[in-house]
């Protein structure tokens, strides 16, 4: 299976999907790994950054091709929709789950005060992620759509007042029923 979980920076992805791949036995492929690199080698939104990207992916994608099935990747993204750049990556997800089996979408949100408080958190900066209030103030404002609001297996997820270890494990138990659900589908087909 495959769990993309999306939201605006300063939501908490990163640590939720530490603690929900360590849960699941998943893989996680944090959405920074990617664009630190390509932050290192171009300027972005350049034309080499996004060409980096897209050689990152390509060498991710034969990693996770040689895994397998049963292992869980995890990935984060931080993706409003309505890009060109927001419908490749979609793209990218969706072949993936064709390949991979199920893709499970969780989008995170949270109160823009709780936002706030996150994105200026300490230990931010040394990962390279934005650090400043204002940028939360502008995701908040801007209320675009997250890549993926037309998944089939989609959970919205309300983080302001969840502990880390209480979202993961409510993700895990979404996917356990989503899951669950699936089988019961399949014997009453078969």
């Amino acid at each position: 299976m495959l769990v993309l979980i999306n939201g605006n920076p300063g939501t908490g992805k990163l640590s939720i999907g530490k603690n929900l791949s360590e849960r699941i036995g998943g893989r996680l492929l944090d959405v920074h790994t990617v664009y630190n690199l390509s932050l290192a080698l171009a300027d972005h939104k350049s034309d080499e950054f996004f060409s980096t990207i897209r050689k990152i992916w390509s060498l991710a994608d034969d990693l996770m091709a040689i895994l397998p099935l049963q292992q869980p990747i995890i990935f984060t993204e931080a993706l409003a929709d309505e890009s060109d750049w927001a419908s490749e990556t979609w793209s990218r997800y969706l072949r993936l789950a064709e390949a991979r089996g199920p893709l499970y979408v969780v989008h995170l949100h949270c109160s823009l005060e709780e936002n706030i408080r996150r994105i200026t958190s300490p230990g931010r900066l040394s990962s390279r992620k934005p650090v400043d209030a204002d940028y939360a103030r502008r995701w908040h404002s801007l209320q675009r759509p997250l890549v993926g609001r037309t998944a089939s297996r989609l959970l919205k997820l309300d983080v302001t007042n969840l502990s880390v270890e209480t979202a993961a494990n409510h993700i895990r138990e979404w996917i356990g029923g989503q899951v669950s659900d699936s089988d019961a589908e399949k014997r009453e087909d078969g």
